[in-house]
């Protein structure tokens, strides 16, 4: 017992990184077990867009959204996302696809989503970065920011 109490005060920064390493990967494994949505690759989500009614939201800043978007998406940036929910609350038992850029954004609306007691809620790995670039599907490109109607349930 002795030799570890002298390893670690001979190797204080070697022992801190263990020590924070083990405590990320803790905390990464209980947010895995615990999470309540859903990851889809890009194409997983045009299946589901395709088989069943599914309501895309777009978490980025509109100025990002009128570049490109998914079509028939809804914008609602992530900062606004609490006051936005008002908008679909009729369509709790829906399948939600929420993309971002590059798919961090995303997770955290869908821990929002989930909070608000959305039943279906799944996150677009890679965003938007993946559905234009990786695998090359098609956007749609607006010149002025567009409010798309909700479908009613």
């Amino acid at each position: 017992m002795d030799r570890y109490l002298d390893f670690i005060l001979n190797h204080y920064i070697l022992s801190l990184a263990l020590a924070v390493v083990t405590y990320l990967l803790i905390q990464e494994l209980f947010d895995a077990a615990f999470k309540k949505f859903d990851s889809v690759s890009p194409l997983l989500a045009v299946t589901k867009m395709n088989d069943i009614e599914t309501i895309v939201i777009d978490v980025r800043e509109p100025h990002e959204f009128i570049l490109s978007h998914i079509d028939q998406s809804i914008n609602m940036p992530l900062g606004k996302l609490g006051e936005e929910l008002t908008k679909i609350a009729d369509h709790k038992s829906t399948p939600v696809l929420i993309s971002c850029q590059t798919g961090t954004r995303s997770a955290s609306a869908a821990k929002l989503l989930t909070k608000a007691g959305f039943e279906k809620v799944f996150v677009i790995t890679g965003g938007m970065q993946a559905w234009e670039n990786d695998y090359k599907l098609p956007v749609k490109i607006t010149s002025k920011q567009k409010t798309k109607a909700i479908p009613k349930a």
